[in-house]
């Protein structure tokens, strides 16, 4: 590896990660208890009209909505649960049903009233309003989903909204992409693990514990494998060992330093660099590419930088290798609330809040790229374009919350 490097542009940093990985064909089938955050790898097909049948929305009584205005004698009362004969029509001139939420409504009455808009309701008869919306509180056999309609599409990312629906089909398995395997190694002489004692002199190793955390937070799992040992033949020999992975995650060790030989211990092993370096304020130092079938990102040492270059480029990278459909980020307009100034000639990624719509910068954008703390005050990250110097209060601006969601498609911030 030489020093003459030339740093890639942000957006063609963003698309050459993605070029990285090609989704995963390797499936499993799992139940609905362990289907959270799993990405389908086949499309789901409604086997079961939702509703099953026509059914009241409301307590109330089911009535002709010709019979507007009427009094009318009660001929049942139908319950939740009831089949058969229980919900077999059976009304006659002037009358109606008294109808529980969620219970089957016979073919011959087409309007639910509720019971509280109903006046002189007695055990045998009720009069209806004048004012009625015909088909109003009746939920009809099928209006949510018809049998046969693709429900899910594969590459669909499972959430609980996934699954309260997939059980509503009688669906307990389904069939996903496996988990990738992720292994998450560190680099430094100075570092301490956090279960023993430091001196003053060293620091604990707080970016493997953060970057595992982020990728459990949304369905991924990850598994740490120590520190790089601190010099060139060591890390060969350590790094060869990690090829079975599908994805070797690493935080430090490739800023070009005397004692940074990650890059080059990967090299000896066979990497295939894709970009080496990214022109972005904090966060410039960050290699991916590819060993063997292993997916390689060698994120910056700072636990700042890391956990930035985690969110807006590794991210992404994984959901793609994981199957997911959903690999970009959704980035929101957003008002800025207090000027502040940034360094043109490169993106510079800023952290702040956004909150209903109004982006306030962490600290003036005054703090360290090896701090800590001001990632726990922010919740979202500014995007600036290349030429930027300053943002003053009410600009607009472009902004990726904390929040992991990715979408469909790019949407490009520098027109």
């Amino acid at each position: 590896m030489t020093n003459q490097l030339t740093y890639l542009d942000f957006n063609e940093a963003v698309d050459k990660s993605l070029e990285l990985v090609t989704n995963t064909t390797l499936t499993e089938i799992v139940s609905l208890w362990d289907a959270m955050n799993r990405v389908l790898s086949k499309e789901i097909v409604c086997i079961k009209n939702l509703p099953a049948f026509n059914n009241s929305a409301m307590d109330g009584f089911a009535v002709k909505f010709e019979d507007a205005g009427k009094t009318l004698t009660i001929n049942k009362t139908i319950f939740a649960g009831d089949y058969g004969d229980a919900v077999k029509e059976s009304l006659n001139s002037g009358e109606c049903y008294k109808i529980m939420t969620g219970a089957k409504v016979p073919s011959d009455a087409d309007t639910i009233i509720p019971i509280e808009h109903c006046f002189d309701v007695t055990n045998e008869s009720v009069r209806i309003p004048e004012n009625i919306k015909e088909g109003s509180n009746l939920r009809l056999k099928g209006e949510e989903q018809q049998q046969g309609n693709v429900m899910f599409e594969a590459g669909e990312v499972l959430n609980s909204s996934h699954i309260i629906l997939l059980a509503s089909q009688g669906i307990m398995t389904v069939e996903v992409y496996k988990k990738l395997s992720i292994i998450i190694v560190s680099t430094g002489n100075e570092l301490k693990e956090p279960w023993q004692i430091s001196n003053d002199e060293e620091i604990y190793n707080c970016n493997s514990f953060g970057l595992i955390a982020l990728l459990k937070q949304i369905g991924f799992d990850a598994s740490y494998g120590g520190v790089i040992p601190d010099n060139l033949e060591s890390s060969v020999s350590f790094i060869k060992s990690l090829k079975k992975y599908d994805v070797i995650i690493t935080t430090g060790g490739i800023s070009m330093g005397e004692a940074d030989f990650v890059g080059e211990a990967f090299l000896k092993n066979g990497l295939e660099v894709m970009f080496h370096g990214v022109n972005v304020k904090p966060g410039r130092p960050i290699m991916m590419g590819s060993l063997d079938k292993t997916a390689v990102m060698c994120l910056p040492g700072n636990p700042l930088t890391a956990m930035i270059n985690m969110h807006l480029f590794a991210l992404p990278v994984l959901n793609k290798l994981q199957g997911s459909e959903y690999i970009y980020h959704d980035v929101v307009k957003a008002t800025n609330q207090k000027e502040f100034k940034t360094k043109s000639g490169r993106v510079n990624l800023v952290l702040g809040n956004l909150i209903q719509g109004d982006f306030t910068v962490t600290r003036n954008n005054k703090y360290g790229s090896g701090m800590i703390t001001a990632l726990y005050e922010s919740n979202s990250i500014l995007v600036t374009d290349n030429n930027t110097s300053t943002i003053d209060t009410k600009q607009e601006v472009f902004v990726v919350k904390f929040d992991n969601k990715l979408i469909k498609n790019r949407i490009n911030i520098f027109n």
